[in-house]
């Protein structure tokens, strides 16, 4: 049985998921305020009242109650369990789900997927790669190479760099020759078969770059020649676990390196990704040998909200930021930037921030081109918009291409913008009768065939990245509430309300505080505050997650939806009102049973001390009450 998956792992996944994209991929949302709403897909209804919340991670349904964080959501809407839900959203931000080792733990059997055998191959090949470039005899040209080119052993260590000795068959020999290895390697295109039936190594005498998916798992390699012979730049063919229309160098890299991700520079090559690294840049990124797609562009946007093209400033890259522009187009919701960077001609960015260092770079970044305007720059390329007829000959270039761009506020300030280069008013270019957008430019790159090579050019299935697109998901059902949510029931639960939606609050809880709490609730209070304070940057969804599965977790995910019983101003000064009147709750149970008892006693019994005593007793349940405001259980 497969190993515990470790809470700190959970909790780590849902600090890097973003719910809001788990969800939208699944249900379209639509912005409502600071949150999104749509249609609850857990019962039937007519009007909105489901919920998202992208700064506390998580949603909540006001007409049956669901709610949860990603994690939740996953497992209700495509009914799956835990440990599948863990691994879909692990695999969606570029995480290896983390086990413990448990005794008796045996490998998967039936069941298992099919391409396993090729993944842990491909980890060979890298093991391989690496010692090579470490101990091979003819190593040292390899060496040399990546030293003239300024790398450390650190960052090959990082991106994994190998080295694909000189001879036609030394992996060949390392994986072994038994038919089942052979056909697996020529399946994932390490090893080439001819027509006249001979095996050998497809990477001979190359600098190896492994190419990650989002999970970390080794799928395909690149190849830089040392020498003169051609192609240049070699990469894996098309296989059941590589698909480079889909692909992002470096990705894995940069999501491993940067918590929070918030910018992606794509550039051409792996070794402009690597130096940048290398420089402290360890957010770039290249496609394999293609232009960037529009599912490259989805990729990118679901982990980042702006993306900077990076392109040589001669012919050649112009016409890659044309295709480029033409695939961003589609995914540009509001929300979402995308600039354009174009170097000296002979310059990349490897040698670029060789010579000019990391901040001259990041100023060169700062400063490209956003969309809109290389939109308009690109269209007015040869046109006289001085003249009436060049104005009129960028509104029929023009329109097509923003006609293209999702529905939303950005795609309405892009018709404004034209209207006003133009000299129309919206409404009468709104009117013109055009003829459809022409199909973008072939997203496949042809600049130089000696630069890049692959074989199988066959387009990828179009299986999507969810499961098989046949597979329609079955959300689990649930009944409309019968009633609004009704007001915490206890003073515990109203100060759960607060750190959820709050969680900073946590910081104003002190030790006194805590130790005055007891029962079940109040254990799960502590509990909540001392996780708070240890990891005081955690949302409302990883607070949602630590508890998932229980019943703790249950009453948390009902508290999280209350959102309307929570005040908007003043939930500092709310939260240590009520820590202080569960502090006090341990001593007014002891005033309140001794009051209890002396009255339960005929007056004529009682003695001077007891007169005496009562009615302190009743002053100071006055003034405890008067300080705590009245007492809740």
């Amino acid at each position: 049985m497969a190993g515990r998956i470790p809470q700190s792992f959970i909790d780590d996944l849902l600090d890097r998921v973003d719910i809001v994209d788990v969800i939208d991929r699944r249900v379209k949302l639509k912005k409502t305020g600071k949150n999104f709403s749509a249609r609850c897909p857990f019962h039937d209804e007519k009007s909105p009242s489901f919920s998202v919340n992208p700064e506390k991670q998580f949603y909540y349904c006001f007409g049956c109650g669901a709610g949860g964080n990603a994690l939740g959501f996953l497992m209700d809407y495509e009914n799956i369990d835990f440990p599948q839900a863990i691994e879909n959203l692990a695999g969606g931000v570029g995480l290896e789900v983390v086990r413990e080792e448990s005794r008796g733990q045996s490998s998967a059997g039936p069941g298992e997927s099919p391409n396993k055998p090729l993944y842990a191959l491909m980890e060979r090949s890298t093991d391989f790669y690496k010692d090579a470039l470490k101990q091979h005899p003819k190593r040292q040209a390899a060496v040399d190479y990546l030293k003239n080119r300024g790398l450390t052993g650190i960052v090959a260590r990082d991106f994994g760099l190998g080295f694909a000795p000189p001879g036609w068959n030394n992996l060949l020999s390392f994986l072994g020759d038994d038919e089942t290895t052979q056909t697996r390697a020529i399946t994932a295109g390490m090893l080439v078969k001819n027509d006249s039936g001979r095996v050998y190594d497809r990477f001979r005498d190359r600098i190896v770059f492994p190419i990650r998916d989002r999970r970390g798992r080794v799928i395909a390699f690149g190849g830089r020649v040392l020498g003169d012979d051609k192609p240049k730049y070699l990469n894996s063919p098309e296989s059941p676990i590589f698909h480079k229309g889909r692909e992002l160098y470096g990705l894995y890299e940069a999501r491993r390196a940067n918590r929070k991700l918030e910018r992606i520079i794509v550039v051409e090559g792996y070794m402009d990704v690597i130096a940048l690294a290398q420089a402290g840049i360890s957010y770039a990124v290249a496609t394999l040998g293609t232009a960037t797609s529009t599912e490259h562009l989805d990729r990118i946007f679901r982990v980042v909200p702006e993306v900077v093209f990076c392109f040589d400033g001669d012919e050649a890259g112009r016409k890659a930021a044309e295709r480029a522009l033409h695939n961003t187009l589609p995914t540009m919701a509001d929300g979402r930037q995308a600039r354009f960077l174009f170097l000296r001609e002979g310059e990349d960015p490897d040698s670029l921030v060789r010579k000019e260092g990391t901040q001259a770079f990041l100023d060169l970044v700062q400063a490209a081109v956003p969309l809109e305007e290389f939109l308009f720059q690109s269209q007015a390329a040869g046109l006289d918009i001085g003249t009436m007829e060049g104005r009129a000959r960028l509104s029929k270039r023009a329109l097509p291409l923003i006609r293209v761009l999702p529905e939303g506020v950005y795609r309405e300030l892009m018709f404004q913008s034209l209207a006003q280069r133009t000299g129309l008013d919206l409404a009468s270019l709104m009117k013109l009768e055009l003829p459809p957008p022409q199909p973008p430019p072939t997203a496949e790159a042809t600049p130089d065939d000696g630069y890049y090579a692959s074989f199988d050019d066959a387009p990828p299935p179009d299986d999507g990245d969810w499961g098989p697109a046949d597979e329609e998901p079955s959300p689990r059902q649930r009944a409309p509430l019968s009633k609004a949510p009704h007001a915490h029931a206890t003073l515990t639960q109203a100060a759960m309300a607060l750190l959820l939606h709050k969680p900073g609050v946590a910081t104003l809880a002190d030790a006194h505080a805590l130790s005055a709490l007891s029962g079940h609730e109040g254990d799960l209070l502590k509990a909540i505050i001392e996780l708070l304070q240890k990891r005081p940057e955690s949302s409302t969804g990883m607070l949602l997650g630590h508890w998932h599965g229980s019943q703790e977790g249950e009453l948390l995910a009902e508290l999280a939806g209350q959102e309307r019983l929570i005040p908007t101003d003043g939930i500092e000064a709310q939260f240590e009102d009520i820590m202080r009147r569960l502090t006090s709750l341990p001593l007014r149970q002891r005033i309140v049973d001794e009051i209890s008892g002396l009255k339960g006693r005929p007056y004529a019994q009682m003695t001077a001390d007891d007169k005496a005593r009562l009615p302190e007793l009743i002053r100071a349940l006055r003034d405890l009450d008067t300080r705590s405001g009245p007492a809740g259980q």
